[in-house]
C-alpha cells in the first residue's frame, strides 16, 4: 500500500480558486445541477486516488470491526460512499458560506451552557475535528446574538478565505486565522480573544505541520495513533473552559453537538507528560464516540494509523 507521511503531503482539496467556482455553480443553479458535477469530480478523485481510496478502506474496516451493526465492511463500494459523503459536505460548505443554510435545518445538542458560559464575558475554546461540517458554524457566527467565532487553520488561504467569505456576507461573524504553530504572538492574539468572550475553534484530530511535532500517541478506534499536543496546550495557555464540537448531519439536518470537557486545563509539571496523555486520550474517545455514530463523515483520507510507525522510525 503507498502510504503519504503526513497529511498535510497531501493537495488541499478546497484551494481557493476551486471553492470560489464551486461557490459561484451553486449560487447560479442550486444544489441539484452542482451533484451532477461534484459527484463524476468527487469519483474520478477516488478512482485515481490510490493512497486515499486504501486509507479510506482501512478506516471502515476498523469502523465495521467495532461496529457490526453499521452495515459497513470497508470494501470499495463503501469507499465510494465515503467519498460521496465528503463531497455532500462540500455542497453543504457551501449553502453554509452563500447563506442558504437557515436556522431551521441546524439542531444543537448542549448549546445553552455554553450560550450561559459566553454571557460570563469570557470566551472558551472549542475542540473541533474534521469529523462532520465545522464551516456550519457559519450559521452560529451570523446569528444576531453570537459571539464572534475564530478558526484556526493551517491552510496559507486564510487571508483569501477570509474575503471570500466577506464577499457572500460582509457581517460574517467568522474569523479564519492561519496558524502553523502557537507563538507568544499568536498566544497573545488569542488570549485577547478570550477575554473578549469570543469563541477559538481549533481542530485536534491531526498532527502539526512542523518538522519536530509535539504528539501523543493514544488509543483510537482500536489501535495507536497520534494525536497533537498543541489544542491542549494552547487551551491550558488561555486558562479557559474547554469544549467539544462536533457537527453532524443527521436525517438531513446539521446537527451541532457541544460538550463540556473542562474548565480549565491544568498540566502539573511533575506529572505533565501524563496529565497530557489522559486528557487526550479522553478527547479521542470522544471523537470515537462521534464517528461511530456517523462514519461516513470523517473526512481524514489519509492513514491516520500508519503515522505511529513512521514516528518509531524517526526515534
Amino acid at each position: 500500500m503507498s502510504k503519504p507521511l503526513h497529511w498535510s503531503g497531501m493537495g488541499e482539496w478546497s484551494l481557493i480558486w476551486g471553492m470560489r467556482f464551486l461557490l459561484r455553480v451553486y449560487l447560479l443553479f442550486g444544489r441539484t445541477v452542482l451533484q451532477w458535477f461534484l459527484y463524476p469530480v468527487v469519483s474520478y478523485y477516488w478512482l485515481v486516488n490510490k493512497p486515499g481510496r486504501e486509507a479510506s478502506q482501512a478506516y471502515l474496516k476498523r469502523v465495521a470491526k467495532l461496529l457490526p451493526e453499521s452495515g459497513l465492511s470497508g470494501n470499495l463500494l463503501d469507499s465510494h460512499r465515503h467519498f460521496i459523503s465528503f463531497a455532500n459536505a462540500i455542497i453543504d460548505k457551501l449553502a453554509a458560506w452563500s447563506g442558504a443554510l437557515s436556522r431551521a435545518d441546524v439542531s444543537y445538542q448542549g448549546r445553552n451552557e455554553l450560550l450561559a458560559q459566553i454571557k460570563t464575558g469570557r470566551g472558551a475554546i472549542l475542540l473541533g475535528s474534521h469529523l462532520g461540517n465545522l464551516e456550519v458554524c457559519r450559521v452560529i457566527a451570523d446569528l444576531d446574538d453570537a459571539p464572534r467565532i475564530n478558526v484556526l487553520v493551517h491552510t496559507k488561504h486564510a487571508e483569501k478565505f477570509n474575503r471570500l467569505l466577506k464577499q457572500t456576507n460582509r457581517n460574517s461573524g467568522l474569523n479564519l486565522i492561519q496558524v502553523t504553530e502557537i507563538n507568544a504572538a499568536s498566544a497573545m492574539l488569542l488570549s485577547d480573544k478570550i477575554d473578549n468572550g469570543e469563541l477559538v475553534i481549533i481542530t485536534a484530530d491531526r498532527t502539526p505541520v512542523s518538522r519536530n511535532p509535539r504528539v501523543s500517541r493514544t488509543g483510537f478506534l482500536g489501535d495507536d495513533a497520534l494525536f497533537p499536543q498543541g489544542p491542549f496546550i494552547l487551551a491550558s495557555l488561555l486558562k479557559c473552559p474547554v469544549y467539544t464540537l462536533f457537527c453532524l448531519k443527521q436525517q438531513g439536518k446539521q446537527v451541532i453537538y457541544f460538550e463540556h470537557f473542562s474548565d480549565k486545563l491544568t498540566f502539573p509539571r511533575k506529572t505533565r507528560e501524563q496529565a497530557l496523555q489522559q486528557t487526550i486520550q479522553r478527547y479521542a474517545q470522544r471523537l470515537e464516540h462521534y464517528c461511530l455514530m456517523e462514519p461516513l463523515q470523517w473526512f481524514n483520507f489519509f492513514d491516520f494509523w500508519h503515522l505511529v510507525g513512521k514516528e518509531s522510525d524517526e526515534q
